[in-house]
């Protein structure tokens, strides 16, 4: 049976670096982690010298040690492979296998994730020591699984290097076979762009005004991800020779430029997150009237369960933040280590592995505090880590649930590509997803993300009464075939303004809008417009309801005979005009509304499709609190949690049992400041 995230229970760990202490603090260590509750550590993710300290010369004797003495006391180890920090030696000798920066500059050695995924040469030393490592490691029986790298496309995810040139041009080739077809799908003829052989083309770099062919710049997003999802199967692929039947392989945190999903599915057997929801407290960017603050973090968790449903957190917040060149962020104060580790579990984690045993003395973390101060004495977050784990205790049964959502938000790895290059796209498409999150927390309505791609199914979708899919710009007919069928299967779909407006390619299309989305949605769009400046904010009468129309207005008109107006613009000189339509198609409705979602407009559409508080007939909580849900065997586990330095006060509408304190409790309940509440009932 694999050791964590087995559905019997949680389990605790700690990252641990061994290279960094005396051998002599090694047994005290353990013997204290294993105290505390903790039974699993990460190792060796920047440990590459330790294994091959000079080229070709290969020593295991240092991580043998360790591990037979991690053996001895009981440990479980989780081991990594070093190949997120290449070694001075390798840099010096093979500058080819750095990144650069757009202008052609080399990251040089000092830092980390200073490599390309594209040199042949640094492929050439990664598959080496991953094969050094798995082969010797894999056996012990302290390791029960492995880490890929270190947190893949994190800081850097753009790469301008000379193998990534030749590389882009290969995945090019293989995408277009025939050079025309790339200039037709570029759009190329524009601005004299046109390619005549393929060594013409080049990873994006710095033009006049620093503006670069958007459909250049979505294919090499693409591209970076194709890389990035090589590397880490190359490693997975040598892994799965060596280790035991039950180890198994992850990779931590999600970063931009990456098909997250494709990659868990092609070489993971699950996904581990790095949750640090201290950011929220930097002080170079602390944000006094966000009134989400650490609480956004579980947006990051849900696109985490998106990738696996039931996954690891391996990098859990348990000390002040900060690099010695930004990032300075407050001591957790007291609760708040329980918050966002419940934080966590509540979203579907059932591992949490706490950053880090020892805060490092030296290099650019040491202000990234663990769990112990350079002292090492025992201290207030040590003792809140040891009550984490009596309280994991009482909730084993817990394990292996699913989180419980009837909400969807879709989102697809074109769109969010296109986003990232198109201010067009991303003025709408940031306040929409911003606004969509916040209103469901403080309606209290868990959610989960949806991606489309070429593996969703209609099933997966019917498991949600309401979608929003709030800006699919770019449209497929496979995507356009799955949603027509969820909707006509019974299905509440919601799109907003300038959906379909993009083919594959990310070219504007000469349908009439919104394109392939039309006949679903019921909708003609003759006209559009950003929000001018001097109109304020947009609004839109929906039944007496007043909802903001934000950032771009479409201007609607029905179409067919089961398009229905909902509401009409109410300002600006398209007042009068459609601003919704509902579109019954099927068994299920389609609405098509012309404008972002503004947060007030957002909690308006949960609330009118009867989305809003679903859990509202047995737990009320104010809007500080966060609910979330994870069900198993037909019982539901409802976990309140309070964000704020405060009491509160919630109440439950019928007796349900709190875990933590085993007792039953009905009607009016205090919360204390963090504190965090799991309630066990019957499934509705």
């Amino acid at each position: 049976m694999r050791a964590i995230i087995n559905g019997e229970r949680f389990v605790l760990g700690t990252c641990y670096y061994p290279e960094h202490w005396e051998q002599s603090l090694w047994e005290e260590d353990l013997d204290r982690m294993l105290r505390t509750g903790i039974e699993v550590i990460r190792i060796a993710e920047f440990a590459w010298n330790l294994i091959e300290p000079r080229e070709g010369e290969y020593t295991y004797e240092f991580f043998d040690r360790f591990l037979e003495l991690a053996h001895k006391k009981g440990m479980k180890v989780i081991f990594c492979t070093p190949t997120a920090t290449p070694p001075a030696w390798l840099t010096e000798n093979y500058p080819e296998v750095l990144n650069a920066d757009q202008d052609g500059n080399l990251y040089r050695h000092g830092a980390r994730r200073h490599y390309n995924y594209n040199s042949p040469v640094y492929q050439k030393f990664c598959r080496t020591i991953v094969e050094k490592s798995a082969s010797h490691y894999g056996s012990s029986p302290a390791v029960i699984g492995w880490q890929i790298d270190n947190e893949v496309n994190c800081e850097l995810n753009e790469f301008y290097s000379e193998s990534d040139s030749a590389a882009f041009r290969q995945f090019l080739m293989e995408k277009y076979g025939d050079i025309e077809n790339l200039n037709r799908a570029w759009g190329t003829i524009f601005w004299n762009q046109t390619y005549n052989e393929w060594e013409e083309i080049y990873v994006p770099r710095k033009t006049a005004h620093y503006t670069n062919n958007p459909h250049h710049m979505l294919d090499y997003y693409r591209f970076v991800s194709d890389s990035a999802r090589k590397f880490v199967r190359m490693q997975a692929d040598i892994i799965r020779k060596y280790c035991k039947n039950d180890d198994f392989i992850t990779t931590n945190g999600i970063f931009g430029n990456l098909d997250n999903h494709q990659m868990t599915r092609e070489s993971l057997d699950f996904m581990t997150y790095d949750s640090y929801p201290n950011f929220a407290y930097c002080l170079d960017d602390y944000e006094e009237k966000n009134f989400l603050k650490d609480r956004k973090w579980s947006r990051n968790l849900a696109e985490t369960r998106s990738l696996s449903p039931v996954f690891g957190i391996m990098e859990q917040q348990s000390g002040a933040n900060g690099w010695t060149t930004r990032m300075e962020a407050p001591t957790p104060r007291p609760g708040q280590i329980t918050l966002w580790t419940m934080q966590s579990i509540a979203h579907g984690a059932d591992f949490i592995s706490y950053f880090r045993w020892r805060t490092c003395i030296f290099g650019t973390e040491m202000y990234w505090h663990g769990i112990l101060d350079y002292s090492g004495r025992d201290n207030r977050r040590l003792k809140e880590i040891q009550e984490i784990s009596g309280k994991l205790s009482s909730m084993a049964e817990i394990a292996g649930a699913r989180y419980a959502a009837k909400v969807g938000v879709l989102k697809d790895y074109d769109n969010i590509w296109d986003a990232q290059h198109d201010h067009w796209h991303q003025r709408v498409d940031s306040r929409s997803h911003k606004s969509l999150f916040t209103a469901l927390q403080m309606t209290h309505t868990p959610f989960d993300y949806v991606y489309l791609d070429e593996q969703t199914t209609l099933e997966e979708l019917q498991k949600y009464e309401v979608l929003f899919y709030p800006h699919g710009v770019i449209l497929t007919d496979e995507r356009m075939g799955l949603l027509e069928s969820y909707v006509s299967a019974g299905g509440k779909l919601v799109m907003g303004c300038r959906t379909g407006y993009k083919d594959i390619f990310g070219r504007c299309v000469m349908d009439h809008l919104p394109g392939k989305a039309a006949a679903l949605t019921g909708t003609d769009i003759p006209e559009y417009s950003f929000v001018a400046p001097d109109d304020g904010k947009v609004m839109a009468d929906w039944d007496g309801t007043q909802i903001e129309a934000a950032v771009f207005n479409d201007l609607l008109a029905p179409t067919g005979e089961n398009a229905e107006v909902l509401a009409r613009y109410t300002s600006s000189y398209y007042a009068g005009t459609p601003a919704l339509i509902r579109n019954r198609y099927g068994k299920g409705e389609a609405y098509y509304f012309g404008g972002a979602f503004a947060l007030d407009t957002a909690k308006a559409f949960l609330e009118k499709l009867g989305a809003a508080e679903p859990y509202g007939s047995r737990l009320v909580l104010p809007e500080t609190c966060e609910l979330a849900v994870r069900e198993k065997d037909g019982w539901q586990y409802l976990f309140a949690l309070n964000y704020v330095s405060q009491a509160v006060k919630a109440e439950l509408k019928e007796d349900m049992c709190e875990l933590f304190s085993k007792e039953q409790m009905c009607g009016e309940i205090e919360m204390s400041p963090y504190e965090v509440k799991i309630f066990k009932c019957k499934r509705q």
